[in-house]
């Protein structure tokens, strides 16, 4: 697998590893965006990565260089492609890699903004993740 992108300064990597349904595709892109004022999504969407594996994609960023590696990322996969409510998935590459937990693109926002600043560390949400592993907010009852 070749390395992954590099997101833009200051957002969070979308990689789209199902290309199924380029509707879905299209309605999580404008459900990310539509959920901040500010741009914080790079979308990559390259069939090099078709069904690449949450350990496939730990891999390759633990082959990079120190400069290349990323601390996370959010994976658009067959299960956001389907699923009617579009969860990605986020995956950790830092501190625990291949922990991961689902989110809603409602919550995309949030959570990118907290990971990008290191505001808030990959544990914290998803230690707050519901019964399904889908974070939800901190203030969920």
């Amino acid at each position: 697998m070749t390395s992954l992108p590099q997101p833009d300064d200051l957002t969070s990597l979308v990689l789209r590893t199902d290309f199924s349904d380029d509707t879905a595709w299209d309605e999580l892109q404008a459900a990310i965006d539509s959920s901040n004022a500010y741009r914080n999504a790079t979308y990559v969407s390259d069939p090099t990565y078709a069904g690449a594996t949450v350990q496939a994609l730990v891999d390759a960023d633990a082959a990079a260089s120190d400069d290349d590696k990323l601390t996370y990322l959010f994976l658009a996969d067959a299960t956001t492609m389907t699923d009617d409510e579009h969860p990605l998935l986020a995956v950790d590459l830092d501190t625990e890699p291949g922990r991961r937990f689902r989110l809603p693109p409602r919550w995309y926002a949030d959570v990118s903004a907290n990971l990008t600043i290191a505001n808030m560390d990959f544990a914290e949400f998803a230690d707050a993740t519901d019964g399904s592993g889908t974070f939800r907010g901190f203030d969920r009852d």
